[in-house]
């Protein structure tokens, strides 16, 4: 079994965050989805999501595009890759202050699992931050 995992905030869950989750689901037969927990998105986007951690993993869980849905860790959010040992992590075209520490947490963890940089969906339509606005 391939087990592919993304990474994400999804608050406001748009058509880019279907994109994105369908564009993971080609590369495995099995996606795990790792929602970012309140305080961290606090911590790296300055502010608190709309909705909270739970409405967030149900909503993802809603779409049927998922094999699991959990929310990530507090202290390391690299973690879940230890325990979970993907074949491949499917990025964001923005995500990038989570993939910055990502080779050196692979490494840690003495994991190989392949990164794959996922293309976007209309970014000047569908982006969180955008539609917050």
């Amino acid at each position: 079994m391939n087990r592919v995992m993304v990474f994400g905030t999804f608050d406001i869950l748009h058509p880019g965050h279907l994109n994105f989750l369908k564009q993971a689901r080609k590369y495995g037969d099995y996606l795990i989805v790792v929602v970012g927990r309140d305080r961290t998105v606090e911590k790296v986007k300055g502010k608190l999501p709309k909705h909270s951690e739970k409405e967030r993993v149900r909503q993802i869980e809603k779409t049927g595009l998922t094999d699991k849905v959990m929310l990530g860790y507090l202290k390391d959010h690299y973690k879940v890759i230890q325990e979970h040992k993907p074949d491949l992590i499917c990025l964001g075209y923005d995500q990038n202050s989570f993939a910055d520490g990502l080779p050196e947490a692979l490494k840690r963890f003495k994991i190989k699992t392949r990164i794959v940089r996922l293309k976007p969906f209309k970014q000047d339509i569908y982006k969180s931050s955008k539609l917050n606005n």
